[in-house]
């Protein structure tokens, strides 16, 4: 893994990201990820500064290897998140949701390694040229906020388009998905929907039972009309948001006021009804849980014995 040019810039064990989930992705499961030899991430969507601080402090407690934070570009707690990146030394942030050109050379100013999530060859090309030391390639297949672009249909073009290194993600659980992305050009894999399920994540036990028992086809994609659409799981909250957004006399407005939230409703408090279950496709193929020790180790070894008998 030495020879792994993301394992080399970042000092980690092996090419694995965990996702950067809001109300999910916290400093247990961040340092789990890093002691694991993964880079675990921090979210800082749902976070002030403060938060983000104390989040990023436990982390330090928890583990001595390199972690990052993930830098919602949407959140109202931007300024806030940036500022306090650089003033705690972390080395590596990921950046999603929008354009992170304001904030590009601030951050690479303070020597954080700037890896920016993409959904089109544009955006990767853009970011290349501010600075950015990689870029995560992520398909529509992925959970949360998703661009129009398949996973397979993406890796390679953003790959051929730019000399920084790739990571894919999107509709990867495990050693064929990382095995395939690494085929198709990747150094490294990033995953959100296997995470939700490793013992060290602190998301309620009713979200993760609800991963866990999902199908092939369990997921669906909202908000398009609102033009930031987001995949989560089927549910009572998603069947009348599309209802709402099919309904032309439904406000955008309307539309806002019935997501507020929602993902800390079903995060947090456990409502998988009314809350919103953000969760990949490749939800179906995640049916047990385990250590994150337990998921970067196993994928790992199966995707390097398929490369290998390749």
């Amino acid at each position: 893994m030495s020879k792994n040019p993301i394992c080399e810039m970042l000092g980690i064990k092996y090419p694995v990201f965990q996702g950067g989930m809001a109300w999910i992705a916290d400093a247990e499961l961040a340092s789990a990820v890093s002691n694991a030899g993964g880079l675990g991430i921090i979210a800082a969507m749902n976070s002030n500064g403060e938060q983000l601080r104390e989040q990023i402090r436990k982390a330090k407690k928890l583990t001595d290897k390199p972690f990052g934070v993930n830098l919602m570009l949407m959140s109202p707690y931007i300024e806030e998140a940036v500022d306090v990146v650089c003033e705690e030394g972390v080395h590596i942030v990921t950046t999603g949701a929008g354009n992170p050109a304001r904030f590009m050379q601030k951050l690479i100013n303070s020597n954080v390694k700037v890896v920016c999530v993409v959904a089109s060859v544009a955006l990767a090309v853009m970011v290349e040229r501010m600075g950015a030391s990689a870029v995560i390639a992520e398909g529509c297949e992925s959970g949360g906020h998703v661009g129009d672009t398949t996973t397979m249909a993406l890796v390679p073009q953003v790959v051929d388009a730019v000399n920084i290194p790739v990571i894919a993600a999107g509709g990867i659980a495990d050693g064929r998905g990382m095995a395939a992305s690494f085929m198709l050009g990747a150094k490294a894999i990033q995953m959100g929907t296997r995470f939700l399920t490793a013992k060290e994540c602190n998301v309620h036990k009713n979200y993760k039972e609800k991963v866990l028992g999902a199908k092939d086809r369990d997921t669906i994609v909202t908000g398009k009309s609102l033009g930031h659409p987001v995949r989560a799981l089927k549910n009572r909250m998603t069947r009348e948001f599309i209802q709402k957004e099919q309904d032309p006399s439904t406000t955008p407005e309307e539309l806002e006021a019935m997501g507020a939230g929602a993902l800390r409703k079903a995060a947090i408090d456990g409502d998988v009804k009314y809350g919103s279950c953000m969760c990949g496709q490749i939800a179906g193929l995640v049916n047990s849980e385990g250590t994150c020790e337990e998921i970067i180790t196993g994928i790992c070894q199966e995707a390097y014995s398929l490369l290998g008998s390749l």
